[in-house]
């Protein structure tokens, strides 16, 4: 039954569309009875009010694209009445009672003040809203077709993507084009209302001319009656003409401004301009003010600024309401998060490194106080992945009002390493071999808390004089970056985890398959490679060439499978690098040697455990070893040298785990481990008296 309903509903709006066109003809053509001109006045005035009506109301232009018909059908219309009703004025010097009614009662029968009326209409029409609707279309129409290409590969895009089926695909098009024509065609159809402004003023003109020449000429009329008759009547018909044509003007303008959105004008309007209550307050206020100006009338403005207040308290209290219930449901939803077993394991979760800060550390980590801590984590994180290999995890920042305010810890998986405390407004004066420390700095003593250099707070002039005396000046947030950074290498071998070991051997995997592929697991497990890299790092020797440790490893994991034993095999095929950064200049590297009786007693003291190879040296011969390699270690410090041990291969990691505790930073390497191009030169030798 539906489709014989549409046909027959279809044929009805043609047979009426037809009447319409047959009907302007008409008008244009035939002389017609006032009473039939007042009739289409009043149904052209009703057109012009319903078109506005439906442009408020509309959501997305294209639910109107038989506006730009629409237009040109009601110009053309409109015109016919001007033709029709100039035709009765200048015949019959009379236009019916709607022009007679808006001639007196709109400018109160002064054709004066018609005209003026009548004036500034059209002004108002042609220069402000014709113009600014035909600059609108022309611009939509020219973004609309410019962006049609990218639209329309993004339809494809998702379509073969997957993302929509190509019933909607179609659609999407279909809006697309119909967009494209809408724009294209109000571009066209503004300009039908331009000239539709300018048409009336020339009628009207044309009306007064030959009114009065009519009047006086032919119908013997007085000059002043003839004037009077024909120019009211010619205001009011321009007037009756003028306001229909200014309210599809306006229409025009509507609908071609009208942006994206989910709700139309009215409801933009209130959501948009009258939920701000700052700003209606601040309007409210203003226009009270404005009352007490001198020969301003009271009434209006307290009236309006008294509504505008209590319009800004009303939006007020819904903004709080809203925002209550905002805060209600995110607190909901934040203690029903909070009651997930998933969160109680991410409060458990252990940061493999946290940096922990009193309150008055806390300017150093905040941006809006000048704070630029964040910012330098990122170099000194490019610094330690090109020195070590070893890419840094993030720092998690926390605040502790358990330490003091100056005070800062520094913690690798959840264990407190360090503490140290810093000055704010001060900078920190590092004394250095070349410091001349005859002179005193006023400040406050302390030691640089990276490595326990001897130090001083100063501020102001102070800090220029220690320059000048030799002292390394440093700002406070470098002084954290340092200390930070020398944690961070210190305890690399506990942050390198195994999930981190693996990425970093897909990432050497995507060049370098056939090594990874060989290695791992064939010969060695995930976490054999992790502990010969964590050897290696522990003792700062850098693992940034993993394609290499893996091509040593996969050599000589045919030999042994023990990761210490592999770390030592590893260390002699990175000889090159190793003595790359310890030799100085000339390629000589300022060594102290072990004495053959004490490197005898050390290899005599490795015992075989069920975890490897333990040195159980006797205490006695450890103290004395340790004495002297003190004194060694502060005399080539004194001479200006960075002293490194040399020892036997077979002894070297025992010798290392001896002095660990006592000299942390100190390098101990074996003969097997000096490149051929680098020399030796001894500053020291540590040998003891070993009795009866």
């Amino acid at each position: 039954m539906a489709a014989p309903e549409t046909k027959k509903s279809g044929i009805i709006g043609d047979i009426s569309i037809a009447l319409v066109v047959v009907t302007i003809l008409a008008v244009l053509i035939l002389p017609l009875p006032l009473v039939i001109i007042d009739t289409l006045l009043v149904v052209n005035l009703c057109f012009s009010v319903i078109v506005v009506m439906v442009s408020l109301y509309v959501v997305d232009p294209l639910e109107f694209t038989v506006f730009p018909q629409m237009l040109l059908v009601g110009t053309l219309f409109r015109l016919a009445l001007n033709v029709a009703t100039s035709r009765s004025i200048l015949l019959n010097a009379d236009g019916g009672h709607v022009i007679e009614t808006f001639a007196e009662f709109v400018i109160g029968g002064n054709y004066v003040v018609g005209v003026v009326i009548f004036l500034i209409l059209t002004i108002i029409q042609f220069v402000v809203i014709t113009e600014g609707a035909k600059r609108v279309a022309e611009v939509a129409a020219r973004f609309t077709l410019d962006a049609m290409p990218g639209k329309q590969m993004s339809i494809d895009a998702d379509f073969n993507a997957g993302l929509m089926t190509a019933e909607e695909a179609k659609a999407r098009r279909k809006d697309l084009e119909r967009a494209a024509n809408f724009f294209g065609t109000m571009d066209g159809a503004n300009k039908f209302v331009r000239g539709d402004a300018i048409a009336g003023i020339i009628i009207i003109i044309v009306n007064l001319i030959g009114g009065f020449m009519i009047g006086v000429l032919m119908k013997d009329m007085e000059l002043i009656d003839a004037a009077a008759r024909y120019t009211i009547l010619s205001v009011g018909d321009g007037l009756v003409a003028q306001i229909p044509a200014l309210l599809i003007s306006v229409s025009a303008g509507l609908v071609t401004t009208r942006a994206v959105s989910d709700s139309n004008l009215a409801e933009d309007l209130r959501v948009q301009l009258f939920t701000s209550y700052k700003a209606l307050s601040i309007s409210g206020l203003f226009i009270i003010a404005l009352n007490f100006v001198p020969g301003f009338p009271r009434a209006p403005f307290i009236i309006i600024g008294l509504l505008l207040l209590v319009a800004s308290f009303v939006a007020y209290r819904k903004t709080q309401k809203v925002q209550q219930v905002v805060d209600d449901e995110d607190e909901t939803i934040a203690e029903q998060e909070a009651k997930k077993p998933e969160n109680v394991l991410q409060v458990m979760e252990v940061h493999p490194l946290a940096l922990e800060m009193g309150l008055d550390l806390i300017p150093l980590v905040d941006p809006s106080q000048g704070g630029d801590l964040l910012d330098r984590i990122v170099p000194m994180r490019v610094q330690i992945a090109m020195e070590l290999g070893f890419v840094m995890p993030g720092v998690q920042f926390k605040d502790n009002l358990n330490l003091k305010p100056n005070e800062y810890g520094i913690k690798v998986k959840g264990i407190e390493v360090t503490r140290g405390e810093i000055l704010m407004g001060y900078m920190l004066a590092i004394q250095q071999p070349e410091t001349d420390i005859s002179q005193e700095l006023v400040g406050f003593p302390t030691k640089d808390p990276a490595f326990g250099t001897p130090a001083v707070w100063v501020a102001g002039y102070e800090a220029q004089r220690a320059a000048q005396l030799g002292y390394m000046v440093t700002d406070p947030t470098n002084v954290l970056i340092t200390h930070l950074a020398e944690i961070v290498k210190n305890y690399a071998h506990e942050i390198l985890s195994r999930q981190e070991v693996q990425v970093m051997i897909n990432k050497v995997k995507e060049k370098h398959p056939v090594v990874v592929k060989e290695l791992i697991p064939e010969m060695l497990s995930l976490g054999d490679v992790q502990k010969v890299l964590q050897n290696l790092i522990r003792e700062r020797v850098s693992i940034r060439d993993l394609s290499t440790i893996l091509e040593k490893l996969t050599d000589f994991a045919k030999l042994s499978k023990e990761p210490d034993v592999l770390s030592e095999l590893i260390r002699q095929s990175l000889s090159r690098q190793i003595c790359n950064v310890l030799a100085n200049e000339q390629n000589i590297i300022p060594v102290i040697t072990l004495d053959p009786k004490v490197e005898q007693a050390i290899q005599e003291s490795i015992q075989q455990t069920a975890q490897g190879p333990v040195l159980a040296l006797n205490p006695q011969i450890s103290q004395q070893i340790l004495a002297k390699l003190a004194n060694e270690v502060q005399s080539a410090t004194s001479a200006g040298h960075n002293p490194v041990v040399l020892s036997n291969p077979q002894i070297r990691p025992h010798v290392k785990k001896l002095t660990e505790r006592n000299f942390p930073a100190l390098v101990v390497i074996s003969y097997n481990e000096v490149a051929p191009k680098i020399k030796i030169q001894s500053i020291g030798n540590v040998a003891i008296s070993f009795g009866g």
